[in-house]
């Protein structure tokens, strides 16, 4: 199906909790923040039906995303269920790996086809910065678990982020020749009230590109039907790829071909935009099939460019 600004919309990020067991600094305060109530997030068997239905106005590709998706109880007996969805042709998970060195077979097993795994840093210390938790060797063990039981790629997602991990840009791109992952460097974006603080802190896609640059040639990958808005490179020689999102400094709106459903079953085109769609309702209120696909076509129709 295709938007307002004719994008073909077929990638559907979906977001199985609100919680986490990290704090990172950028994300939310060591404190925590107020967790919605249970009664609130969509029950699984609603994330299926809403997910069957989006199938049917073009949805291909599933991302689970939170919070942190695998702390929620029952996500493995969820996710078998999502990956025998007639229709979906690739299912992918992103998280934060804390869980993922107990959990890698299994998923795997149930048909996710690729992790992404959130990792701004490869040093103990600053990952306890970061984070405000001592886990660096349980998600490094959760990598190489993965590594093992057959994930490829293996996504590791750096936010880059000015005077805190800017000086480990050369450390992960080197990864990439040892290692079969492909690292992606993620900008910086708003979240919450810290923009003034991201402000300070903001690293352009050019920058850690520029930065780069001194190992060697870099070999632009073409992206596959399916892939999301990163700018992909090969160095010379090397196992894995490196990937570069400037989600601020080079929007990547009219490219762009994802729904977002949050937790609470509000439909969103865009992270960007405020305009959303509450399917949680009419879902619990019985509504019929063709009504709820109406909504979903809505929310695709009347979605547009927010820059």
């Amino acid at each position: 199906m295709y938007d307002s600004n004719h994008r073909a919309i077929n990638y559907l990020r979906l977001s199985v909790t609100d919680r986490c067991n990290l704090r990172c600094m950028y994300c939310m305060p060591e404190e925590g923040i107020p967790f919605m109530p249970h009664g609130e997030i969509l029950s699984y068997e609603e994330m299926l039906h809403t997910v069957r239905l989006c199938v049917q106005v073009g949805i291909r590709k599933v991302r689970l995303t939170g919070g942190e998706p695998l702390v929620r109880k029952g996500i493995l007996q969820f996710i078998e269920r999502l990956c025998n969805t007639e229709g979906l042709e690739e299912i992918s998970l992103t998280t934060n790996g804390v869980l993922l060195k107990e959990m890698a077979r299994a998923l795997r097993q149930c048909g996710i086809c690729r992790i992404n795994v959130s990792m701004d840093t490869l040093r103990r210390d600053r990952f306890h910065h970061i984070t405000k938790r001592d886990a660096f060797e349980r998600v490094w063990e959760g990598i190489e678990e993965a590594e093992s039981v057959g994930f490829h790629p293996i996504k590791l997602n750096v936010v880059a982020i000015k005077g805190l991990n800017d000086d480990e840009i050369l450390d992960f791109a080197r990864l990439t020749l040892r290692k079969p992952y492909h690292v992606r460097f993620i900008e910086l974006m708003p979240v919450g009230e810290k923009n003034a603080w991201i402000s300070e802190r903001f690293l352009s896609i050019r920058e850690i590109l520029d930065t780069i640059r001194p190992l060697g040639p870099l070999r632009p990958v073409n992206p596959a039907p399916l892939d999301g808005p990163a700018e992909r490179y090969v160095l010379e020689n090397a196992l894995g790829e490196i990937g570069l999102i400037g989600a601020m400094s080079h929007h990547f709106c009219e490219k762009c071909n994802r729904l977002r459903l949050t937790a609470d079953g509000r439909l969103r085109g865009c992270l960007f935009s405020d305009q959303e769609t509450d399917i949680k309702t009419p879902l619990r209120q019985g509504r019929g099939d063709q009504h709820l696909l109406e909504i979903i076509g809505n929310t695709i129709l009347s979605n547009s460019l927010a820059f």
